[in-house]
């Protein structure tokens, strides 16, 4: 089934590499206009001209308190409103025991990773989000949601706090918008290479289809997600691991 968003208009966070990259470019591809949100103007500029006369761009942090207003802003006055969100966008500043972990470091995470993705949704929603039906946002999360693991114990809380709030949200948005979320496992991305980079022979090992995820994989379900051909499907969490998490 060829998936079409022909006519429709996705803002999504992180959008300038990685995951939100590749599914930035997934959407160009199935016929919408896209938005990308993240911090580097020269790297924004570099993906909007890759993905073409399709895309604009806005630089700012997803903590930004201005950015989600603005950028739904763009979105409308470019391409005359906003259909999809895509809360991809994610930090995590810190590596070891929660014990340890700074009131900082707690802040700076849960703002980006857990709070963020439910000010960008009110305000896509503020924008028009929805408003005539068939609105649909995409909660970027992850398996690290699901488990416990060493080290990344609060990026993971707030992971699976945007699992729940994928739930909440879907309830009380439907049934105008339906809101899902993807938990990808180890995917070949910058912020994950900590994790596969001299690793790569033991996870595919433990990756029951003997690989390492690629954005390609993630941006595939964002774009099921976000077509029609997913219309009854509202709350759900679809888990992009290669297997991993049954093991």
């Amino acid at each position: 089934m060829i998936e079409s968003l022909e006519g429709r208009t996705a803002v999504v966070t992180g959008g300038s590499r990685g995951i939100g990259k590749a599914i930035a470019a997934r959407y160009a591809a199935a016929g919408a206009n896209v938005v990308i949100v993240s911090r580097r103007e020269e790297s924004l500029r570099a993906a909007a001209a890759e993905l073409g006369e399709r895309a604009a761009w806005y630089a700012a942090s997803v903590r930004d308190p201005d950015a989600p207003e603005r950028t739904m802003r763009l979105a409308v006055e470019r391409f005359g409103g906003i259909d999809i969100l895509v809360n991809n966008a994610a930090v995590n500043p810190f590596f070891g025991s929660l014990l340890e972990i700074s009131a900082e470091q707690l802040a700076v995470t849960a703002e980006a990773n857990q709070a963020a993705p439910l000010l960008w949704t009110q305000a896509a929603v503020a924008a028009g989000l929805g408003r005539t039906g068939g609105g649909a946002v995409v909660n970027v999360a992850s398996i690290g949601g699901l488990v416990t693991e060493p080290g990344l114990g609060y990026y993971n809380a707030t992971k699976a706090a945007l699992l729940h709030l994928t739930r909440q949200l879907a309830v009380e948005l439907a049934p105008r918008v339906r809101v899902n979320s993807i938990a990808p496992g180890i995917v070949r991305t910058d912020m994950a290479r900590v994790l596969w980079e001299e690793h790569e022979a033991e996870v595919r090992s433990k990756t029951p289809l003997g690989r390492i995820g690629e954005p390609a994989d993630v941006a595939a379900a964002a774009l099921f997600l976000s077509a029609p051909s997913s219309s009854w499907i509202t709350g759900s969490m679809l888990v992009i691991d290669g297997g991993m998490s049954l093991l």
